[in-house]
């Protein structure tokens, strides 16, 4: 915490609210009937509200004039003997975790994890679109058919490692059908305390971050993916890469340079699991002599 801030009690949150129903009423008493609220105001509003109801903790700076609420999101609870067992405690909790669903932003249908939850390599996207949802499974679309492809190319089955998503739920859309869109940065803290307890199950030697969100949302990174992979991160103390999506390479039609690096940075994933890497899979998207 930056020096000279405190953590305020709960009632500075109810003097907050007692500010803004005076206004309210301030303004009623002057015969307006609509007060108009931008995106940044109802943020405001649903944050003070999640903190009434013990969502967060209330940081005030030394001029007490500046406000600022950091949601404390509830922690999941590990059970079961074995590392399958945890997991399935957690994909239970997941379904009516409290803090995703009172967002209202997400969809019904929970999608949690796929794969081996004692894997050496963690792979974690941003959140399940149209065909995870009717599957109930992460990357099980184009995008997962092209990721079943990398990892074949590693020498890796699907089974073989884990796969999971910063968000366990569909992002809701008006009029949705089967398109899609990123998830925010609040529905990311939401789920982000499932991803860290999945980490802790799984324990893996390394995680590779799939797209810029998931980045975002699992490494506190912004930015384009190029200016973040290439190089380590950590997660939890535990070695991180970020490579494109496998999305990106189908709709952008990336070619032999992009493909590479996506490449590349499997190659230094290999490197540190140990694995052995054949003068062929070394050569892998490099240009034609």
């Amino acid at each position: 915490m930056p020096a000279g801030l405190r953590v305020a009690s709960l009632s500075v949150v109810n003097r907050s609210f007692a500010l803004v129903l005076d206004f309210l009423r301030a303004e009623e008493d002057r015969g307006v009937t609509h007060v108009h609220l931008d995106d940044e105001a109802r943020g405001i509003l649903r944050t003070l509200f999640l903190q009434g109801k013990g969502g967060g903790e209330v940081i005030a700076g030394p001029d007490r004039e500046a406000v600022a609420v950091v949601p404390t999101v509830a922690v999941p609870v590990v059970t079961g003997a074995t590392p399958a067992e945890r997991i399935a405690s957690l994909a239970a909790q997941a379904e009516d975790w409290a803090a995703a669903r009172m967002l209202g932003t997400l969809r019904e249908t929970m999608v949690f994890s796929t794969g081996n939850p004692e894997a050496d390599l963690m792979l974690v996207g941003e959140a399940p679109g149209h065909h995870e949802e009717l599957q109930r499974e992460p990357f099980v679309g184009p995008a997962g058919q092209k990721l079943d492809d990398i990892l074949r190319a590693m020498g890796l089955a699907r089974g073989q490692v884990y796969i999971s998503n910063i968000v366990k739920f569909r992002p809701r859309m008006p009029n949705q059908s089967n398109n899609n869109r990123k998830p925010t940065p609040e529905e990311m803290a939401a789920c982000l305390p499932f991803v860290r307890a999945e980490v802790a199950v799984v324990r893996p030697k390394c995680i590779v971050a799939l797209g810029a969100t998931a980045a975002e949302g699992l490494l506190g990174l912004s930015g384009a993916v190029a200016r973040m992979r290439g190089t380590w991160h950590s997660f939890e103390g535990i070695p991180a890469r970020v490579t494109y999506h496998p999305a990106y390479l189908i709709h952008s039609n990336a070619n032999h340079s992009q493909k590479r690096q996506v490449w590349e940075d499997m190659l230094e994933v290999m490197k540190l699991l140990g694995m052995e890497i054949s003068p062929k899979q070394q050569g892998f998207f490099l240009p034609r002599a």
